[in-house]
């Protein structure tokens, strides 16, 4: 599907969707438990679907409650020998520790741009803990045969906290205690929701500076009740409309949210935009904006809404951490650079891990690729709000994987 979006202001209110990185691991802890939990304002985009999908092939029984409520009966006890993670990174990297715990070859495979992302680093530590692994040269897909055992394992952390947050949810289930030494820790915000996600089911998960994780074993995780809050990944993108085009209030965030995308509130405030805080719902409001500098190595979803935040101040924006940009749904340093550059907006990428975006005015009637890469084409509609006529964007139902309303909400607010 492309997707052809005007020149336009913006004003309103939106409830962004919930957080599909907390929703994945409250999936995961339900399907660990030992009874029923409830999981309160749930929504369904691709990429939770693949987990659901995923709990469910390993013995959970999921009932839809309402259309925001979820119940799910754990158990561990896979009902197939393959799971199917879609095109989440993600459930790939939490899923497979989880399934191998089990004492039965289980293939985990995916599809579309995910097959082409490494996941090397998953294989030896899961080796170390007595997991037998065919890899597929350290792409999906991959078969592991448990039962994973506790002890001392060492892992990179540097390209994604992804696989560390599997080991954290899974290993409590062993009877043995483990430690994990981990090199290079990025994201670590991500960690944190882990704890947090874990802690809320009866888990407890101990660090040193985010280096050294020790993980009690024989715990039992207890069903629980909750409501995953709302994602910070894709109100960024809502919220940059609003600093660029308008004024846009978006409901059921906190400030206080362990999501590492919260920080796009500092961004803008460096930016010159209007933000306001109040009782969970954040106001950000256009103002002339001018060039910033911002550090998203620990952060590097918002690359993409950075950009078109970027892309609308004056002067040269210089974004740090490039470097964590390789391995996503496209090499999004080089289509940020290759697409802003079609709008006229000069970006360049640096050996130092630092992106500099140009400010400017936008091109019109020009055609951009997503590259399937639902942040690549959210960030592209964004900035065609400020071009001179409209922008079309190519594959733009890939928005589906995080945020599938994204173009309804846009038009909802126009003005």
């Amino acid at each position: 599907m492309d997707k052809s979006v005007p020149r336009g202001s913006v004003a309103g209110t939106v409830t962004p969707p919930c957080s599909k990185s907390y929703a994945q691991r409250a999936l995961a802890a339900s399907l660990l438990s030992s009874g029923e939990s409830v999981l309160r304002n749930m929504d369904f985009c691709n990429d939770t679907l693949s987990a659901i999908r995923c709990i469910e092939s390993l013995g959970a029984s999921v009932r839809r409650v309402d259309d925001r409520t979820l119940s799910v009966r754990g158990g561990l006890s896979p009902r197939s020998d393959t799971l199917d993670v879609g095109e989440s990174g993600l459930a790939t990297r939490l899923f497979t520790p989880i399934a191998s715990l089990c004492g039965k070859p289980i293939t985990i495979t995916g599809e579309g741009t995910l097959l082409h992302r490494p996941m090397n680093m998953m294989m030896e530590p899961l080796r170390s803990l007595g997991v037998e692994v065919r890899d597929g040269g350290g792409f999906l897909p991959i078969e592991v045969c448990g039962p994973m055992r506790g002890g001392r394992i060492e892992v990179d952390g540097s390209i994604s906290s992804q696989f560390v947050t599997g080991l954290l949810i899974a290993l409590p289930c062993v009877a043995a205690d483990t430690t994990i030494y981990v090199h290079g820790a990025v994201s670590r915000p991500y960690l944190d929701m882990t704890i947090d996600t874990v802690e809320r089911f009866g888990v407890k998960i101990l660090h040193s500076d985010y280096s050294e994780f020790f993980i009690e074993g024989g715990q039992t995780y207890t069903p629980a009740d909750l409501s995953i809050e709302g994602d910070w990944s894709a109100a960024a993108m809502v919220l940059v409309a609003g600093a660029i085009a308008g004024e846009v209030t978006m409901n059921n965030l906190s400030p206080l949210s362990r999501q590492a995308d919260v920080a796009i509130c500092d961004a803008l405030v460096r930016a010159g935009a209007s933000v306001i805080n109040d009782n969970n719902s954040i106001t950000v409001a256009h103002r002339k904006l001018s060039a910033f500098e911002f550090d998203a190595t620990e952060c590097p979803d918002l690359f993409p809404a950075l950009a078109a935040l970027a892309a609308a101040a004056e002067g040269e924006s210089v974004i740090v951490g490039t470097s964590r940009l390789e391995h996503k749904e496209s090499s999004r340093a080089e289509a940020i650079c290759r697409e802003y550059g079609k709008l006229g907006i000069g970006v360049d990428i640096d050996t130092d891990n630092v992106m500099k975006i140009r400010g400017g005015d936008i091109a019109s009637d020009v055609e951009v690729e997503s590259y399937h890469d639902h942040r690549i084409a959210m960030s592209l509609a964004v900035t065609a709000l400020r071009s001179c006529g409209r922008i079309t964007i190519r594959d733009a139902e890939c928005v589906a994987k995080s945020y599938p309303e994204f173009f309804e909400v846009l038009d909802g607010i126009r003005v």
